[in-house]
């Protein structure tokens, strides 16, 4: 349910009703616009159903949410979300922001080269994994805390936000000690307890779109994390799975419009899992900036063909610099910049 307040609603008004909408049991979430302000009511339907919110004063109207995802959806919040992700970043505004660096931190020295060479064309966040899902359980599974230390050295000492993927709600506390950026893993789209937990964070979220997952399933997976009060979650279309084998993944670049059309939140696009060649990676990127991305996620490795995981995927830094170049002109024909 939505409370559409008066032009003129006084905060002694605003904080009556949440006053008394608390006193009920549900939750109400604030949210000031330029000209108006609203407050969604999340509770039973049953209460929600015989309560008489209109009669408040200072309220313009009630109207229900349709949508089955509340907090996300733009009936609760019209206009895009902003999140900070530190250090004076901000996604979702005109300036789109690009994460770039390897699948796998590997060890200090390389990842350092790595991330010198993507902030010199004009990344801000810094990526690398250090607890890795495999599709095979002999395949490198990350360096654990260790990698997080050596992402968190070599972000310090460049000045780059980082993002790295936590799998289990048990890393949670320590996977957001030393990342700025906690990233879901389209495996774990739908691990609703890991949800919860990155949830009750204040920690800016990653959440990447399941193999086979809709953009409902992800819009409502993205629930659970604002529904435990964290709002700052970045969503991700990643490629999803189809009866097309030429790419690892299908990229549905249609999702990038159609959540930004649903929910408030920015949307990010991973071109390197989508393709799963580095040849396709330019193309996509493109695609995803045309289309309103928010951002991009690309992977970039100095020796590809050492990589411990996705090599095959992964630009180098001298391919990356000229997209990168490429970007800001596309960027600046659609009235954005990077």
């Amino acid at each position: 349910m939505i409370i559409v307040l008066k032009r003129d609603a006084t905060e002694e008004q605003i904080n009556h009703i949440v006053e008394k909408v608390q006193k009920l049991g549900l939750t109400p979430h604030l949210s000031k616009g330029t000209e108006r302000t609203i407050i969604g009511i999340i509770g039973p339907e049953d209460v929600l159903a015989v309560t008489p919110l209109g009669v408040f004063p200072g309220v313009e109207k009630v109207m229900p949410v349709l949508a089955p995802y509340k907090l996300v959806s733009r009936e609760f919040k019209p206009a895009d979300s902003i999140i900070d992700v530190g250090k004076g970043i901000k996604i979702g505004g005109r300036k789109i922001i690009v994460m770039a660096g390897p699948c796998s931190v590997e060890k200090l020295d390389l990842l350092y080269e790595i991330a010198k060479e993507i902030k010199k064309s004009g990344a801000m966040i810094l990526r690398g994994g250090a607890f890795k899902p495999r599709t095979s359980p002999y395949s490198f599974q990350g360096m654990g805390e260790e990698g997080l230390k050596i992402l968190s050295q070599v972000s310090n000492e460049l000045g780059l936000v980082t993002v790295s993927e936590v799998m289990d709600p048990r890393d949670v506390d320590l996977v957001a000690r030393y990342v700025d950026i906690l990233q879901i893993g389209a495996r774990n789209m739908q691990n609703f307890n890991l949800l919860k937990e990155v949830g009750q964070t204040k920690k800016p979220v990653l959440l990447k779109r399941g193999l086979s997952s809709t953009i409902k399933d992800l819009l409502m997976s993205a629930e659970y994390i604002l529904s435990e009060g964290n709002f700052n979650v970045l969503l991700c279309e990643r490629g999803i799975r189809t009866f097309e084998d030429y790419t690892r993944n299908t990229l549905d670049i249609s999702a990038v419009p159609v959540a930004k059309q649903l929910a408030h939140l920015p949307m990010i696009v991973d071109p390197s899992h989508a393709a799963g060649k580095w040849g396709l990676v330019s193309a996509l990127s493109k695609s995803a900036v045309a289309a309103g991305a928010d951002g991009l996620i690309i992977e970039v490795h100095s020796r590809p063909e050492e990589a411990f995981s996705d090599g095959e995927q992964s630009l180098l830094p001298s391919t990356f610099a000229t997209l990168m170049n490429d970007l800001k002109l596309l960027a600046k024909a659609i009235d954005r910049e990077i």
